[in-house]
């Protein structure tokens, strides 16, 4: 009987029960809530990912925020232009691995935001950066952060 019940609960050890966190609150995070970015130059994502088993992959969306929707993760709020439509906007989707057997993960990443597309320059004003972490068994947390992205 005592056997069954060290295999039960060795069973249950391995069991990932918990979201990933995503931690802006270390020292150079970057971007924040109402940070700025600039239209063709370079930004370094800092970020901290940690996991109780294994983290998995995230990734990065930055969408325009002209209509001001939200997104329930966010917690800040900035200074945000007139609503307006969107004419050129700027959108930027992309996915990252992460190393496997990681359970704390810092990014370093470089982003270059380009100034525009063959149809012209994009349009300036409110985005949404948006990160999205999944750990390895497919727990997901989300960040949602209101920036703006300017031209200089």
């Amino acid at each position: 009987m005592s056997l069954i019940f060290a295999c039960n609960s060795c069973e249950k050890d391995d069991i990932d029960d918990q979201k990933p966190k995503i931690d802006l609150s270390i020292q150079d995070a970057f971007p924040i809530s109402c940070d700025t970015l600039y239209f063709g130059e370079t930004f370094i994502l800092k970020v901290k990912f940690t996991d109780n088993v294994q983290l998995g992959s995230y990734s990065i969306d930055i969408h325009n925020n002209f209509d001001h929707h939200s997104h329930s993760t966010e917690v800040t709020e900035c200074n945000l232009d007139p609503i307006k439509i969107a004419v050129i906007p700027f959108t930027f989707i992309e996915d990252y691995a992460i190393d496997k057997g990681l359970k704390t993960y810092e990014t370093n990443l470089s982003i270059t935001i380009p100034a525009g597309n063959a149809t012209g320059q994009f349009d300036e004003g409110d985005y949404h950066f948006f990160i999205s972490l999944t750990d390895k068994s497919g727990w997901s947390a989300q960040k949602g952060l209101s920036i703006k992205i300017l031209h200089r």
